[in-house]
């Protein structure tokens, strides 16, 4: 879905006219109670529906997929002061501005832009990932945070963000995603049922370190190996999400297609054998039907294309 389709945006950074957004706030004596849960039990609440988004870059492209556009949107710990093009999804195109890293966030700079609503996502249900929560709470502005942690399946967390615009006022725009993400599915379910590679995600470190993901820790893989993908496990040793180690014990698990993290922050592959197939994955990527429904779109024929 474009920015020009989505509600709640103003026309610039500055937020002038609110657009089709305004009828979702309805009128009740001139106002109307809203109300929200996030997924650490904080329970959000306002005189009016909030028109007026600031999200984490992955909250911010799913919401604005299903009918919500940022004001603007801030990064991670491991963004930089430009958008990463990997993580933007329709950002980009829908000319949301980019405020850089969320742990630099200049409070002035949020003050400006008069947000209603911080948006973010959580990994352990109690803290928001790229944001100080102190930040929003200086500025009196509520703050929800979804988890996209393994505690919740993936068709669960893309629920969540669903609910979550729809509470914001979006049209309903699920059962045309839903559809196109059940269509991917069943390709990616089909492409995996043929003799193929098996297939390891990773992380890449530089020439020296590469983090190997551990299927069962992220709600993607997870489902991935649901639909019947052969997915590397890299084994016993630290980390609950990635084992670190050299790119030798990447090549050890001899997978035939590598899923790699295609964020800028990360590295390409080093030294894995020939043959191997690669194919960009974002760890990030937005939790909508439309998004992932790309993915799986492009691993089922990157399936089809590799040597078993």
């Amino acid at each position: 879905m474009s920015g020009s389709q989505a509600r709640g945006r103003g026309d610039d950074a500055q937020g002038r006219g609110r657009g089709d957004g305004a009828q979702a706030r309805g009128h009740r004596d001139g106002a109307q109670a809203w109300g929200f849960t996030d997924d650490r039990g904080t329970e959000l609440g306002a005189a009016l529906v909030p028109l007026r988004v600031v999200a984490y870059v992955r909250a911010g492209a799913a919401l604005l997929d299903l009918g919500v556009a940022p004001v603007a949107v801030y990064g991670s710990g491991h963004d930089g002061e430009a958008l990463d093009p990997a993580k933007a999804g329709g950002l980009g195109a829908a000319g949301v501005p980019y405020l850089g890293p969320g742990r630099a966030l200049d409070e002035g700079v949020l003050r400006e832009l008069r947000p209603d609503l911080v948006v973010d996502v959580t990994y352990d249900g109690k803290s928001p990932y790229a944001l100080d929560e102190a930040v929003a709470g200086r500025l009196g502005i509520p703050l929800a945070a979804l988890s996209v942690g393994n505690e919740l399946t993936l068709p669960a967390i893309l629920d969540r963000f669903a609910e979550l615009a729809a509470a914001l006022g979006a049209e309903p725009v699920r059962a045309a995603s839903d559809t196109e993400l059940a269509a991917a599915e069943a390709a990616l379910r089909d492409a995996a049922a043929r003799p193929g590679p098996a297939v390891l995600a990773l992380s890449g470190a530089g020439p020296e370190q590469v983090h190997l993901a551990r299927p069962g820790a992220w709600p993607e893989l997870a489902h991935l190996a649901g639909l019947g993908v052969r997915l590397l496990d890299p084994g016993p040793g630290p980390g609950a999400n990635w084992l670190t180690g050299d790119w030798g014990r990447a090549a050890e698990l001899r997978p035939g297609l590598v899923l790699f993290d295609e964020r800028e922050h990360a590295t390409p592959p080093f030294g894995l054998p020939s043959g191997v197939s690669l194919t960009p994955w974002n760890p990030e990527t937005p939790p909508s039907p439309a998004a992932y429904a790309r993915f799986f779109r492009l691993l089922a024929q990157a399936l089809t294309a590799s040597p078993a």
